[in-house]
């Protein structure tokens, strides 16, 4: 029998997020019915509330959670009710270009639910980012499902669930497609949740020098708490020549771009070493255009990369994650800024626009 629970919809182009009644529907074949515990407010789901993502509307919001399973369908091998999942959109297929190469990181053809959750009247919700968790329930393929073996308190299944998203395309921009190794350095601009937890994969990756670029003196100043050993307010000082102040002259082995902006990706592009990495993770918008010297491209070397989620693997990366956050390597802690209930949710929105918080967390 199909479930009724409350949700978070937003219905049109930059309209204000209902709490409304959806339908979600039992599990078919590979697929999964949770209900969820937390879920992270995240910039990926204001962008579909401003037509960033599509205009598929209405969308069923939210993706980075905690759930335990309730509900699996026919073939579904992965988990079974009752086990504690973090959710992810990257549930490799296995069979694309990528997934044949070993790369299933990149896997290009990710699976969702085939079924769709509807609202009450029958109309179909586009779930963010294939998982729509910003419910009581959701329906999700097997394979967004990643089990937790590891025993969480009730307390930290806040933290843990923005492992779905986020932090790991931080720490992962980082260690997985940075590539940054022991002795290096490295810097990163733009201070949200992100760039804090690149900053956190830095300091796991056991960079020497960690510098933290922000406008936001606050936000700096929690940097340091995260492991930044230097820090630069780019309103008062050019972020470049800093940058290269505080690794002899050199510039960063790797910067982390986590704007998302064309002015911010040119100062990483300077602020690196002849041969070092830049790494965009920052989501630029539709519209924006980059312009470069194609001289000064050619005249350095290493390489410029954008982070897809991080290049994680979940079933890879989230358990060894969780057991960092256990063994106080990794501060998860840190990023849950406040818990609200979902009927906060458009105040979460305006609070994250402003930058007073890395994270809200609903929780269920």
């Amino acid at each position: 029998m199909a479930h009724k629970v409350q949700a978070a919809v937003v219905r049109s182009k930059n309209a204000p997020v209902t709490i409304e009644t959806i339908i979600v529907p039992n599990p078919g074949p590979g697929e999964v019915v949770v209900d969820v515990s937390t879920c992270g407010v995240c910039h990926t789901d204001y962008s579909y509330i401003e037509g960033g993502v599509g205009d598929n509307y209405p969308y069923l919001l939210g993706h980075e959670s905690t759930a335990v399973v309730s509900e699996i369908g026919e073939g579904v091998t992965n988990v079974k009710v009752g086990d504690k999942v973090i959710l992810n959109w990257r549930a490799v297929c296995g069979e694309c270009r990528a997934c044949k190469k070993g790369q299933l990181q990149y896997c290009f053809d990710t699976h969702n639910a085939q079924q769709k959750m509807t609202l009450e009247d029958g109309t179909e919700l586009e779930a963010a980012l294939g998982i729509g968790s910003f419910a009581e329930k959701t329906l999700v393929a097997a394979g967004q499902c990643t089990k937790i073996d590891a025993k969480l308190e009730d307390q930290q299944d806040a933290a843990v669930g923005l492992l779905g998203c986020g932090i790991v395309a931080g720490i992962g921009a980082t260690i997985n497609t940075g590539e940054l190794q022991r002795g290096e350095t490295m810097a990163v601009i733009g201070c949200g949740g992100v760039g804090m937890a690149a900053i956190q994969g830095a300091q796991l990756a056991g960079a020497t020098t960690i510098i933290a670029v922000d406008i936001d003196d606050a936000k700096l100043e929690q940097a340091k708490t995260l492991g930044a050993t230097h820090t630069i307010n780019s309103k008062n000082q050019d972020p470049v020549e800093t940058i290269r102040e505080y690794t002899d002259g050199f510039g960063a082995d790797l910067v982390v771009e986590a704007v998302g902006h064309p002015e911010t990706y040119k100062q990483a592009f300077y602020a690196r070493d002849l041969a070092g990495r830049v790494v965009l993770v920052g989501v630029p918008h539709p519209d924006m255009k980059l312009e470069l010297p194609f001289q000064d491209v050619f005249s350095r070397g290493g390489s410029l990369k954008s982070a897809w989620y991080g290049d994680t693997l979940p079933s890879r990366d989230f358990p060894m994650l969780v057991e960092q956050y256990l063994l106080g390597r990794l501060d998860l802690d840190a990023f849950v800024t406040e818990r609200i209930s979902l009927n906060n949710i458009n105040e979460a929105f305006d609070k994250m626009n402003a930058g007073k918080v890395l994270r809200s967390v609903v929780e269920m």
